[in-house]
Protein backbone atom coordinates (compact mmCIF):
# COMPACT_ATOMS: atom_id res chain seq x y z
CA UNK A 1 0.00 0.00 0.00
CA UNK A 2 1.51 3.27 -0.91
CA UNK A 3 0.81 6.32 -3.60
CA UNK A 4 -1.59 4.51 -5.42
CA UNK A 5 -4.11 3.76 -2.85
CA UNK A 6 -4.24 7.64 -1.89
CA UNK A 7 -4.70 8.36 -5.61
CA UNK A 8 -7.98 4.96 -5.69
CA UNK A 9 -9.40 6.49 -2.32
CA UNK A 10 -9.72 9.97 -4.08
CA UNK A 11 -11.25 8.79 -7.17
CA UNK A 12 -13.51 6.57 -5.39
CA UNK A 13 -14.47 9.49 -3.53
CA UNK A 14 -15.30 11.80 -6.65
CA UNK A 15 -17.12 8.30 -8.18
CA UNK A 16 -19.13 8.25 -4.93
CA UNK A 17 -20.33 11.63 -4.50
CA UNK A 18 -21.84 11.44 -8.39
CA UNK A 19 -23.39 8.22 -7.43
CA UNK A 20 -24.87 9.48 -4.67
CA UNK A 21 -26.39 11.89 -6.81
CA UNK A 22 -27.55 9.72 -9.24
CA UNK A 23 -29.11 7.59 -6.64
CA UNK A 24 -31.53 10.09 -5.56
CA UNK A 25 -32.24 10.41 -9.16
CA UNK A 26 -33.06 7.29 -9.75
CA UNK A 27 -35.64 7.23 -6.43
CA UNK A 28 -37.12 10.54 -8.25
CA UNK A 29 -37.52 8.67 -11.92
CA UNK A 30 -39.32 5.69 -10.43
CA UNK A 31 -41.79 7.77 -8.55
CA UNK A 32 -42.40 9.85 -11.75
CA UNK A 33 -42.84 6.75 -13.54
CA UNK A 34 -44.91 5.50 -11.34
CA UNK A 35 -47.27 8.66 -11.65
CA UNK A 36 -47.32 8.73 -14.91
CA UNK A 37 -48.55 4.96 -14.94
CA UNK A 38 -50.64 4.14 -12.62
CA UNK A 39 -51.86 7.65 -11.83
CA UNK A 40 -51.77 9.72 -15.00
CA UNK A 41 -50.07 12.71 -13.81
CA UNK A 42 -46.91 14.52 -13.69
CA UNK A 43 -45.22 14.83 -10.18
CA UNK A 44 -42.11 13.54 -8.99
CA UNK A 45 -43.84 12.51 -5.55
CA UNK A 46 -43.38 9.58 -4.05
CA UNK A 47 -46.53 7.35 -3.91
CA UNK A 48 -47.41 3.75 -4.06
CA UNK A 49 -48.75 1.80 -6.69
CA UNK A 50 -50.85 0.25 -4.58
CA UNK A 51 -53.55 2.70 -4.19
CA UNK A 52 -54.32 3.00 -8.15
CA UNK A 53 -57.90 2.89 -9.40
CA UNK A 54 -57.18 1.33 -12.71
CA UNK A 55 -58.96 -1.62 -11.84
CA UNK A 56 -58.38 -4.53 -14.60
CA UNK A 57 -56.18 -1.80 -16.53
CA UNK A 58 -53.69 -2.14 -14.42
CA UNK A 59 -52.51 -5.60 -16.05
CA UNK A 60 -51.65 -3.41 -19.30
CA UNK A 61 -49.49 -1.09 -17.25
CA UNK A 62 -46.22 -4.09 -16.28
CA UNK A 63 -46.83 -5.26 -19.87
CA UNK A 64 -46.17 -1.82 -21.12
CA UNK A 65 -43.26 -1.44 -18.89
CA UNK A 66 -42.12 -5.30 -20.10
CA UNK A 67 -42.14 -3.83 -23.57
CA UNK A 68 -40.31 -1.02 -23.27
CA UNK A 69 -37.07 -2.52 -21.32
CA UNK A 70 -37.01 -5.86 -23.30
CA UNK A 71 -36.25 -3.04 -26.58
CA UNK A 72 -34.28 -1.51 -24.30
CA UNK A 73 -32.08 -4.36 -23.89
CA UNK A 74 -32.38 -5.57 -27.93
CA UNK A 75 -31.67 -2.06 -29.01
CA UNK A 76 -28.94 -0.59 -26.39
CA UNK A 77 -27.32 -3.26 -23.96
CA UNK A 78 -28.52 -6.78 -22.65
CA UNK A 79 -26.58 -6.38 -19.46
CA UNK A 80 -29.04 -4.00 -18.44
CA UNK A 81 -31.67 -7.58 -18.29
CA UNK A 82 -31.79 -9.10 -14.46
CA UNK A 83 -30.30 -7.51 -11.26
CA UNK A 84 -26.74 -6.36 -11.82
CA UNK A 85 -24.91 -7.86 -9.22
CA UNK A 86 -24.35 -11.25 -11.26
CA UNK A 87 -23.05 -9.55 -14.11
CA UNK A 88 -20.71 -6.98 -12.00
CA UNK A 89 -19.25 -9.99 -10.85
CA UNK A 90 -18.71 -11.54 -14.38
CA UNK A 91 -17.60 -8.28 -15.51
CA UNK A 92 -14.88 -8.58 -12.55
CA UNK A 93 -14.00 -12.07 -12.88
CA UNK A 94 -13.70 -11.97 -17.17
CA UNK A 95 -13.37 -8.52 -18.58
CA UNK A 96 -11.06 -7.10 -16.34
CA UNK A 97 -13.68 -5.00 -14.65
CA UNK A 98 -14.77 -3.26 -18.25
CA UNK A 99 -17.84 -2.43 -18.38
CA UNK A 100 -19.43 -0.53 -21.63
CA UNK A 101 -20.32 3.66 -20.22
CA UNK A 102 -24.32 3.04 -22.20
CA UNK A 103 -24.74 1.64 -19.05
CA UNK A 104 -24.27 4.20 -16.88
CA UNK A 105 -27.43 5.41 -18.01
CA UNK A 106 -29.22 2.70 -19.78
CA UNK A 107 -29.38 0.37 -16.56
CA UNK A 108 -31.31 3.26 -14.19
CA UNK A 109 -33.66 4.29 -16.48
CA UNK A 110 -34.14 0.57 -17.56
CA UNK A 111 -35.02 -0.19 -13.94
CA UNK A 112 -36.69 3.20 -13.03
CA UNK A 113 -39.50 2.09 -16.52
CA UNK A 114 -39.32 -1.24 -14.79
CA UNK A 115 -40.47 -0.72 -10.97
CA UNK A 116 -42.45 2.31 -12.44
CA UNK A 117 -44.56 0.89 -14.16
CA UNK A 118 -44.85 -1.87 -11.14
CA UNK A 119 -41.95 -4.32 -11.69
CA UNK A 120 -42.22 -5.72 -8.18
CA UNK A 121 -38.36 -4.65 -7.68
CA UNK A 122 -36.28 -2.65 -5.54
CA UNK A 123 -34.04 0.48 -6.73
CA UNK A 124 -31.14 -1.15 -4.73
CA UNK A 125 -29.89 -3.14 -7.48
CA UNK A 126 -29.84 -0.94 -10.26
CA UNK A 127 -28.42 1.57 -8.34
CA UNK A 128 -25.30 -1.03 -7.21
CA UNK A 129 -25.16 -2.16 -11.17
CA UNK A 130 -25.00 1.78 -12.21
CA UNK A 131 -22.41 2.79 -9.39
CA UNK A 132 -20.27 -0.12 -10.67
CA UNK A 133 -20.54 0.80 -14.20
CA UNK A 134 -19.82 3.97 -13.19
CA UNK A 135 -16.90 3.19 -11.33
CA UNK A 136 -15.28 1.18 -14.05
CA UNK A 137 -16.05 3.90 -16.82
CA UNK A 138 -13.69 6.53 -14.59
CA UNK A 139 -11.45 3.20 -14.18
CA UNK A 140 -11.25 2.88 -17.92
CA UNK A 141 -10.72 7.09 -18.64
CA UNK A 142 -7.80 7.20 -16.35
CA UNK A 143 -4.03 5.18 -16.16
CA UNK A 144 -5.27 2.54 -13.42
CA UNK A 145 -4.65 -1.20 -13.60
CA UNK A 146 -7.04 -3.89 -13.88
CA UNK A 147 -6.92 -4.78 -10.00
CA UNK A 148 -7.32 -0.45 -9.38
CA UNK A 149 -10.38 -0.94 -11.69
CA UNK A 150 -11.85 -3.14 -10.14
CA UNK A 151 -11.59 -1.60 -6.94
CA UNK A 152 -13.12 2.15 -8.35
CA UNK A 153 -16.30 -0.84 -9.99
CA UNK A 154 -16.82 -1.82 -6.18
CA UNK A 155 -16.43 1.21 -4.71
CA UNK A 156 -18.99 2.99 -6.89
CA UNK A 157 -21.76 -0.41 -6.56
CA UNK A 158 -20.83 0.20 -2.44
CA UNK A 159 -21.90 3.69 -2.82
CA UNK A 160 -24.82 3.29 -4.71
CA UNK A 161 -25.73 1.05 -1.93
CA UNK A 162 -25.23 3.44 0.67
CA UNK A 163 -26.74 6.64 -1.13
CA UNK A 164 -30.22 4.31 -1.36
CA UNK A 165 -30.00 2.73 2.15
CA UNK A 166 -28.06 5.16 4.30
CA UNK A 167 -25.77 1.95 5.00
CA UNK A 168 -22.41 2.36 4.53
CA UNK A 169 -20.97 -0.16 6.97
CA UNK A 170 -23.00 -2.99 4.92
CA UNK A 171 -22.46 -1.44 1.47
CA UNK A 172 -18.63 -1.75 1.98
CA UNK A 173 -19.00 -5.36 3.40
CA UNK A 174 -21.39 -6.53 0.20
CA UNK A 175 -18.53 -5.05 -2.18
CA UNK A 176 -16.06 -6.78 -0.34
CA UNK A 177 -18.03 -10.11 0.00
CA UNK A 178 -19.72 -10.06 -3.68
CA UNK A 179 -17.12 -7.99 -5.73
CA UNK A 180 -13.64 -8.13 -4.54
CA UNK A 181 -13.71 -11.65 -2.43
CA UNK A 182 -10.07 -9.80 -0.52
CA UNK A 183 -9.82 -8.29 2.97
CA UNK A 184 -6.98 -5.86 1.99
CA UNK A 185 -5.94 -2.82 3.02
CA UNK A 186 -5.63 -1.86 -0.87
CA UNK A 187 -9.02 -2.47 -1.92
CA UNK A 188 -10.87 -1.67 1.78
CA UNK A 189 -10.04 1.88 2.12
CA UNK A 190 -10.63 3.39 -1.05
CA UNK A 191 -14.40 1.44 -0.93
CA UNK A 192 -15.09 2.12 2.55
CA UNK A 193 -14.52 6.29 1.96
CA UNK A 194 -16.60 5.56 -0.96
CA UNK A 195 -19.63 4.49 0.85
CA UNK A 196 -19.28 6.80 3.68
CA UNK A 197 -18.95 9.56 0.98
CA UNK A 198 -22.07 8.50 -0.21
CA UNK A 199 -23.80 8.12 2.60
CA UNK A 200 -22.81 11.58 3.63
CA UNK A 201 -24.57 12.86 0.06
CA UNK A 202 -27.78 10.97 1.08
CA UNK A 203 -27.95 12.56 4.35
CA UNK A 204 -27.54 15.71 3.11
CA UNK A 205 -30.06 15.19 0.51
CA UNK A 206 -32.64 13.06 2.03
CA UNK A 207 -31.97 13.15 5.54
CA UNK A 208 -30.14 10.72 8.09
CA UNK A 209 -33.06 8.96 9.52
CA UNK A 210 -33.02 5.31 9.71
CA UNK A 211 -34.66 4.01 6.40
CA UNK A 212 -36.98 1.29 8.27
CA UNK A 213 -37.17 3.00 12.07
CA UNK A 214 -38.36 0.57 14.75
CA UNK A 215 -39.93 1.21 18.62
CA UNK A 216 -37.59 -0.10 21.12
CA UNK A 217 -37.03 -3.90 21.48
CA UNK A 218 -36.44 -5.56 24.66
CA UNK A 219 -33.57 -7.53 25.13
CA UNK A 220 -34.12 -11.17 23.73
CA UNK A 221 -33.82 -14.09 26.22
CA UNK A 222 -31.86 -16.74 25.92
CA UNK A 223 -34.10 -19.31 25.02
CA UNK A 224 -35.73 -16.77 22.31
CA UNK A 225 -31.95 -16.24 20.82
CA UNK A 226 -32.36 -20.28 20.33
CA UNK A 227 -35.10 -19.91 18.44
CA UNK A 228 -34.46 -16.80 16.49
CA UNK A 229 -31.27 -18.99 15.76
CA UNK A 230 -34.05 -21.52 14.38
CA UNK A 231 -35.85 -19.40 12.24
CA UNK A 232 -32.81 -18.22 10.61
CA UNK A 233 -32.40 -21.89 9.45
CA UNK A 234 -35.75 -22.55 8.40
CA UNK A 235 -35.69 -19.71 6.33
CA UNK A 236 -31.85 -21.02 4.86
CA UNK A 237 -34.10 -23.63 3.31
CA UNK A 238 -36.52 -21.03 1.35
CA UNK A 239 -33.89 -19.05 0.38
CA UNK A 240 -32.45 -22.44 -1.53
CA UNK A 241 -35.74 -23.30 -2.76
CA UNK A 242 -36.57 -19.35 -3.90
CA UNK A 243 -32.90 -19.87 -5.82
CA UNK A 244 -33.82 -22.51 -7.51
CA UNK A 245 -37.28 -20.97 -8.43
CA UNK A 246 -36.12 -18.33 -9.77
CA UNK A 247 -33.68 -20.54 -11.74
CA UNK A 248 -36.55 -22.96 -12.90
CA UNK A 249 -38.30 -20.09 -14.14
CA UNK A 250 -35.51 -18.34 -16.12
CA UNK A 251 -34.89 -21.87 -17.81
CA UNK A 252 -38.91 -21.84 -18.84
CA UNK A 253 -38.54 -18.37 -20.48
CA UNK A 254 -35.80 -20.53 -21.71
CA UNK A 255 -38.03 -22.68 -24.19
CA UNK A 256 -40.78 -19.83 -24.63
CA UNK A 257 -40.93 -19.78 -29.07
CA UNK A 258 -40.30 -16.02 -29.00
CA UNK A 259 -37.27 -13.43 -29.23
CA UNK A 260 -35.89 -12.96 -25.24
CA UNK A 261 -36.93 -9.29 -25.96
CA UNK A 262 -40.55 -9.95 -25.57
CA UNK A 263 -40.48 -12.53 -22.32
CA UNK A 264 -39.88 -9.05 -19.93
CA UNK A 265 -43.72 -8.05 -21.43
CA UNK A 266 -44.99 -11.82 -20.66
CA UNK A 267 -43.73 -11.64 -17.13
CA UNK A 268 -45.38 -8.40 -17.02
CA UNK A 269 -48.61 -10.64 -17.67
CA UNK A 270 -47.89 -12.39 -14.34
CA UNK A 271 -47.47 -8.69 -12.30
CA UNK A 272 -49.77 -7.11 -13.44
CA UNK A 273 -52.32 -10.17 -12.65
CA UNK A 274 -51.01 -10.82 -9.27
CA UNK A 275 -51.51 -7.00 -8.78
CA UNK A 276 -55.05 -6.48 -9.46
CA UNK A 277 -55.78 -9.17 -6.49
CA UNK A 278 -52.34 -7.91 -4.08
CA UNK A 279 -51.38 -4.32 -5.47
CA UNK A 280 -49.28 -4.13 -2.34
CA UNK A 281 -46.75 -6.13 -4.99
CA UNK A 282 -46.43 -3.61 -7.29
CA UNK A 283 -43.48 -1.51 -7.28
CA UNK A 284 -40.67 -0.59 -4.92
CA UNK A 285 -42.66 -1.56 -1.78
CA UNK A 286 -40.75 -0.14 0.93
CA UNK A 287 -43.71 0.49 2.91
CA UNK A 288 -44.59 -2.92 3.15
CA UNK A 289 -41.03 -3.66 4.91
CA UNK A 290 -41.59 -0.85 7.19
CA UNK A 291 -45.25 -2.51 7.93
CA UNK A 292 -43.26 -5.65 8.97
CA UNK A 293 -40.75 -4.56 11.36
CA UNK A 294 -43.17 -2.49 13.10
CA UNK A 295 -45.62 -5.67 13.44
CA UNK A 296 -48.32 -3.62 11.48
CA UNK A 297 -50.12 -6.55 9.44
CA UNK A 298 -52.46 -9.15 10.30
CA UNK A 299 -51.28 -12.96 9.92
CA UNK A 300 -52.99 -13.19 7.05
CA UNK A 301 -52.53 -10.23 5.33
CA UNK A 302 -48.52 -11.31 5.97
CA UNK A 303 -49.19 -14.48 4.56
CA UNK A 304 -50.67 -12.97 1.18
CA UNK A 305 -48.28 -10.38 0.52
CA UNK A 306 -45.08 -12.95 1.26
CA UNK A 307 -46.65 -15.75 -1.24
CA UNK A 308 -47.63 -12.89 -3.65
CA UNK A 309 -44.81 -11.27 -3.81
CA UNK A 310 -42.66 -14.12 -4.27
CA UNK A 311 -44.74 -15.17 -7.81
CA UNK A 312 -44.44 -11.99 -8.91
CA UNK A 313 -40.86 -11.02 -8.25
CA UNK A 314 -39.53 -14.77 -9.16
CA UNK A 315 -41.99 -14.38 -12.63
CA UNK A 316 -40.76 -10.95 -13.75
CA UNK A 317 -37.23 -11.89 -12.53
CA UNK A 318 -36.80 -14.62 -14.53
CA UNK A 319 -38.27 -13.19 -17.70
CA UNK A 320 -34.82 -10.70 -17.83
CA UNK A 321 -36.18 -7.65 -17.08
CA UNK A 322 -34.32 -4.98 -14.86
CA UNK A 323 -34.77 -4.59 -11.29
CA UNK A 324 -33.20 -5.31 -7.79
CA UNK A 325 -33.41 -8.24 -5.62
CA UNK A 326 -33.13 -6.49 -1.81
CA UNK A 327 -36.23 -5.09 -1.53
CA UNK A 328 -38.27 -8.28 -2.88
CA UNK A 329 -36.02 -10.48 -0.62
CA UNK A 330 -36.40 -8.31 2.67
CA UNK A 331 -40.08 -8.40 2.20
CA UNK A 332 -40.66 -12.06 1.40
CA UNK A 333 -38.11 -13.11 3.84
CA UNK A 334 -40.00 -10.49 6.71
CA UNK A 335 -43.69 -12.16 5.95
CA UNK A 336 -41.69 -15.92 6.57
CA UNK A 337 -40.10 -14.31 9.25
CA UNK A 338 -43.31 -12.96 10.86
CA UNK A 339 -45.08 -16.10 9.94
CA UNK A 340 -42.35 -18.49 11.42
CA UNK A 341 -42.40 -16.64 14.61
CA UNK A 342 -45.57 -16.38 14.85
CA UNK A 343 -46.12 -20.45 14.73
CA UNK A 344 -42.93 -21.26 16.81
CA UNK A 345 -44.69 -18.68 19.99
CA UNK A 346 -47.57 -21.05 19.26
CA UNK A 347 -45.81 -24.07 20.02
CA UNK A 348 -43.37 -22.31 22.66
CA UNK A 349 -45.24 -19.54 24.33
CA UNK A 350 -42.43 -19.40 26.91
CA UNK A 351 -39.76 -18.06 24.27
CA UNK A 352 -40.52 -14.18 24.68
CA UNK A 353 -40.65 -13.83 20.76
CA UNK A 354 -41.08 -10.73 19.53
CA UNK A 355 -42.78 -10.58 15.72
CA UNK A 356 -40.69 -7.77 15.00
CA UNK A 357 -37.75 -9.03 15.24
CA UNK A 358 -39.20 -12.30 13.83
CA UNK A 359 -39.78 -9.63 10.58
CA UNK A 360 -35.73 -8.53 10.95
CA UNK A 361 -34.43 -11.95 11.52
CA UNK A 362 -36.16 -13.46 8.66
CA UNK A 363 -35.75 -10.52 5.88
CA UNK A 364 -31.80 -10.63 6.61
CA UNK A 365 -31.44 -14.47 6.95
CA UNK A 366 -33.28 -14.84 3.69
CA UNK A 367 -30.96 -12.54 2.29
CA UNK A 368 -27.84 -14.22 3.40
CA UNK A 369 -28.93 -17.68 2.55
CA UNK A 370 -29.79 -16.52 -0.97
CA UNK A 371 -26.62 -14.33 -1.88
CA UNK A 372 -24.35 -15.56 1.41
CA UNK A 373 -22.88 -12.29 1.70
CA UNK A 374 -23.35 -13.51 5.68
CA UNK A 375 -21.70 -10.10 7.24
CA UNK A 376 -23.19 -7.46 4.57
CA UNK A 377 -26.73 -9.00 5.67
CA UNK A 378 -26.69 -8.77 9.56
CA UNK A 379 -25.02 -5.27 9.73
CA UNK A 380 -27.31 -4.33 7.01
CA UNK A 381 -30.62 -4.91 8.50
CA UNK A 382 -29.43 -3.27 11.69
CA UNK A 383 -28.35 -0.17 9.86
CA UNK A 384 -31.95 -0.07 8.32
CA UNK A 385 -33.66 0.15 11.37
CA UNK A 386 -30.60 1.04 14.39
CA UNK A 387 -31.64 -1.76 16.87
CA UNK A 388 -29.39 -2.95 18.70
CA UNK A 389 -30.92 -4.91 20.60
CA UNK A 390 -31.79 -6.61 16.95
CA UNK A 391 -27.93 -7.69 16.68
CA UNK A 392 -27.74 -10.82 18.43
CA UNK A 393 -30.87 -12.49 16.49
CA UNK A 394 -29.58 -11.34 13.30
CA UNK A 395 -26.32 -12.51 14.17
CA UNK A 396 -27.12 -16.14 15.19
CA UNK A 397 -30.05 -16.38 12.59
CA UNK A 398 -27.79 -15.25 9.09
CA UNK A 399 -25.39 -17.81 10.54
CA UNK A 400 -28.07 -20.13 10.88
CA UNK A 401 -29.62 -19.76 7.18
CA UNK A 402 -26.03 -19.15 6.08
CA UNK A 403 -25.13 -22.82 7.07
CA UNK A 404 -28.43 -24.22 5.26
CA UNK A 405 -27.53 -22.59 2.31
CA UNK A 406 -24.49 -23.86 2.17
CA UNK A 407 -25.26 -27.39 2.93
CA UNK A 408 -27.81 -27.49 0.27
CA UNK A 409 -26.70 -25.17 -2.39
CA UNK A 410 -23.77 -25.21 -4.17
CA UNK A 411 -24.14 -21.62 -6.27
CA UNK A 412 -26.27 -18.75 -4.66
CA UNK A 413 -28.91 -16.24 -6.37
CA UNK A 414 -26.18 -14.20 -7.06
CA UNK A 415 -23.74 -17.09 -8.88
CA UNK A 416 -26.00 -19.27 -10.35
CA UNK A 417 -26.71 -17.70 -13.72
CA UNK A 418 -22.65 -16.64 -14.80
CA UNK A 419 -21.83 -20.49 -13.07
CA UNK A 420 -23.69 -22.04 -15.69
CA UNK A 421 -22.11 -19.66 -18.41
CA UNK A 422 -18.53 -21.04 -16.88
CA UNK A 423 -17.22 -18.47 -14.78
CA UNK A 424 -15.52 -19.92 -12.05
CA UNK A 425 -16.56 -18.14 -8.94
CA UNK A 426 -14.29 -17.79 -5.77
CA UNK A 427 -16.18 -19.15 -2.84
CA UNK A 428 -14.72 -16.50 -0.09
CA UNK A 429 -10.95 -15.18 -0.95
CA UNK A 430 -9.39 -17.05 -3.56
CA UNK A 431 -11.27 -19.78 -3.35
CA UNK A 432 -13.11 -21.38 -6.67
CA UNK A 433 -16.88 -23.36 -6.66
CA UNK A 434 -17.32 -26.05 -9.38
CA UNK A 435 -19.12 -24.84 -12.51
CA UNK A 436 -23.19 -25.67 -12.01
CA UNK A 437 -23.09 -27.62 -15.25
CA UNK A 438 -19.68 -27.92 -17.03
CA UNK A 439 -21.61 -28.68 -20.14
CA UNK A 440 -23.34 -25.02 -20.05
CA UNK A 441 -19.44 -23.56 -20.35
CA UNK A 442 -18.87 -20.81 -22.94
CA UNK A 443 -17.17 -21.37 -25.65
Amino acid sequence: MGPRTLLISAYSVGVALVVGLVAQGLVKLIAFFTNISFYHRLSFGAVSPAGNSLGLGVILVPVAGGLIVGFMAYWGHQAIRGHGIPEAMEVILTKESRIHPILTWLKPLSAAISIGTGGPFGAEGPIIATGGAFGSVVGQWTRVTPDERKILLASGAAAGMAATFGVSVSAALLAMELLLFEFHPRSLIPVALASAAAEGMRNLLAGPAPMFPMADLAAPPARALAVYTLLGALVGVFAVLITKAVYAVEDGFEHVPLHWKWWPALGGIAVGVIGVFAPHTLGVGYDNIQHLVANDFTLRAVLALALFKFLSWCVSLGSGTSGGTLAPLFTIGGGLGVILTAGLAWVWPAAGLDLRIGALVGMAALFAGASRAFLASVVFAFELTHQPLGLLPLFAGCAASYLVSCLLMRNTLMTEKISRRGVLVPDGWGHAIPLADPEKKAS
